[in-house]
């Protein structure tokens, strides 16, 4: 797919990622377009599923949602029944903004955002913990996000 976009296509999905309201006639000037065959870009682009959407992008600091912690998951089950029940269940906690399914040692990776230790702790107990074919789990509480970007740069 990416063999499909070229320089201009890429500096419009750059301009987009950083500012996805822009307006046409601001992007094209920044890529060197009039507004139309801008447009018309982004169209194709969102057609391909290149862009699939538009959204708010919120500020966890300003919410008090400062306590991110990540989880390793070890399942007691790897088979595929297993893994779509986990997928399932996890993809309805709220506080789980990113899951990974992992090689390696453990089997998935939770990014958990809260507001405090304490909230966590209810997460962890209520939530993650009672995931289907869950064994065991590790916390790692972050202390400092260093890098937290919202999409590649291309």
């Amino acid at each position: 797919m990416s063999d499909l976009l070229d320089s201009t296509d890429r500096k419009i999905l750059n301009a987009l990622v950083e500012n996805a309201r822009i307006a046409i006639t601001e992007l094209g000037r920044k890529v060197g377009l009039s507004k139309t065959p801008v447009a018309a870009r982004i169209k194709a682009m969102e057609e391909m599923g290149v862009i699939t959407g538009y959204r708010a992008v919120l500020s966890p600091r300003k919410l008090g949602l400062t306590h991110v912690t990540f989880v390793e998951v070890r399942m007691t089950d790897t088979r595929e029944k297993a893994l779509a029940q986990f997928n399932a269940a996890v993809r309805a906690i709220p506080e789980v903004e990113e899951c990974y399914m992992i090689a390696g040692g453990f089997d998935y990776l939770l990014k958990v955002r809260a507001h405090d230790m304490t909230e966590y702790r209810r997460i962890m107990g209520e939530a993650i913990s009672t995931l289907p074919h869950v064994a065991a789990t590790s916390s790692y509480v972050a202390m400092e996000a260093v890098v937290e970007q919202n999409a590649p740069i291309l």
